[in-house]
């Protein structure tokens, strides 16, 4: 395999990497050392070994100078890139109606629906394409204007007895 280096670097990217050597930022920093060391024809995994980082974040940085030029040396934003829901409209409306149904109709094992339990019915049903985390079904409730509760707070049974009863659980 052929080790990979920058491109050749103008004079003002070389006093932009140099600049960048002192900048307050971490990424900056690290990537124009890195870059540096390309320039001086150092292969991918003696820079990775001498700034204690991976070689495939240097392949990865020489890349990105090498599509971008200096703007590499910016750090961009982590967020997803679509903020579309993870479920859409038809989700949240058979999610609105999940929440008024037991979960024994569909051969679950308990009386009382939870968040991971619904997560799992929405993605059998096939209205998302992965198993959604909690977050994702607290939101798509909120925008239904489901607001979600433990059950044990507002169940109560018809057994006069129910209340004694639970306090004695709780201690």
């Amino acid at each position: 395999m052929r080790p990979l280096y920058v491109r050749k670097l103008t004079t003002e990217e070389k006093e932009t990497l140099n600049q960048g050597l002192r900048s307050p930022s971490a990424f900056t920093v690290r990537h124009s050392q890195i870059l540096l060391k390309s320039h001086e024809r150092q292969k991918a995994q003696a820079i990775a070994q001498s700034l204690h980082c991976s070689d495939q974040a240097v392949r990865e940085a020489i890349h990105a100078f090498n599509e971008e030029g200096v703007a590499c040396l910016t750090e961009k934003s982590h967020a997803r890139h679509d903020q579309s829901p993870l479920i859409d409209e038809a989700g949240c409306a058979r999610l609105e109606e999940l929440v008024r149904l037991s979960p024994r109709t569909f051969g679950h094992d308990t009386s009382v629906w939870i968040r991971p339990l619904l997560a799992q019915q929405l993605h059998a049903e096939g209205h998302t394409s992965s198993q959604v985390s909690v977050t994702s079904i607290s939101n798509a409730l909120g925008r239904v204007g489901i607001s979600w509760r433990r059950a044990k707070k507002w169940i109560h049974s018809p057994d006069e007895h129910y209340n004694h009863r639970k306090k004695d659980e709780m201690t």
